[in-house]
């Protein structure tokens, strides 16, 4: 936790907070944080800074907080997924928060099994809980998005065109004839497919409603290798 990220649930006035569970734990078990030491925070949506701690217990800690500090800028990047196997889901989603990505969406293909959906890491209080890692890691405080869609046609037919308006639009798809752009400097759409990948009439669909087919090579990836790969080829999210 390289940023503790604050909630209006936290704040008992203006510029006090008080933690309890994880954060609490981590700012005493790893930080190693005592009454009067500083460690960095933000609000969720909002500004970062610092809070000085002035009241330490075994069940929470009180800071007051001084937000004077603007979070990193978000990457313009819409990122459109197939809903991943659930034991890699949560590593993809906490990736893509500390990778600057706010706007996420999880569509359905044909090779997504149906108990995907079925995770409980899908309720809210799970993607609240796995992005909130992702930006306390990247020191952010912009809390993305997550969109579910269940219905892969639908979704493509009738949304996917609105979202990519404006957008280089692109779908990931190993054997195409388009190498993976990069250094992009304006929005993007990036569609990212299942284990075995989208199928052909899925990848025509996504080219139908706006995509440019591309690829990274010859080497088949894995869905949460792919992500941090394409979008650090696409952004210069590192500079």
């Amino acid at each position: 936790m390289n940023l503790a990220l604050l909630f209006d649930e936290d704040f008992i006035a203006p510029d006090r907070v008080v933690l309890k569970g994880r954060r609490l734990n981590h700012i005493q078990s790893v930080l190693g944080i005592a009454t009067g030491d500083q460690l960095p925070v933000g609000r969720v949506n909002g500004l970062m800074g610092l809070g000085e701690v002035v009241r330490l217990s075994d069940s929470e800690v009180e800071l007051v907080v001084v937000l004077d500090q603007k979070p990193p800028t978000p990457l313009p990047l819409t990122l459109i997924l197939a809903m991943p196997r659930p034991k890699m889901f949560r590593r993809i989603l906490q990736t893509s928060a500390t990778l600057g990505i706010k706007d996420i969406w999880l569509i359905n293909s044909y090779k997504v099994e149906k108990s995907f959906w079925q995770t409980p890491l899908l309720s809210d209080e799970n993607l609240r809980e796995d992005l909130t890692l992702g930006l306390e890691q990247a020191k952010d405080t912009g809390m993305p998005s997550v969109h579910i869609r269940k219905l892969f046609k639908p979704f493509v037919e009738d949304e996917l065109p609105a979202l990519l308006k404006d957008k280089q639009a692109l779908v990931a798809h190993p054997g195409t004839a388009n190498v993976c752009p990069t250094h992009l400097n304006r929005a993007a759409a990036l569609c990212i497919g299942p284990e075995g990948g989208f199928t052909p009439y899925e990848v025509g669909k996504l080219e139908e409603a706006g995509c440019q087919s591309v690829h990274l090579g010859p080497r088949i990836l894995r869905v949460e290798t792919a992500v941090p790969v394409l979008v650090t080829r696409l952004f210069d999210v590192c500079l």
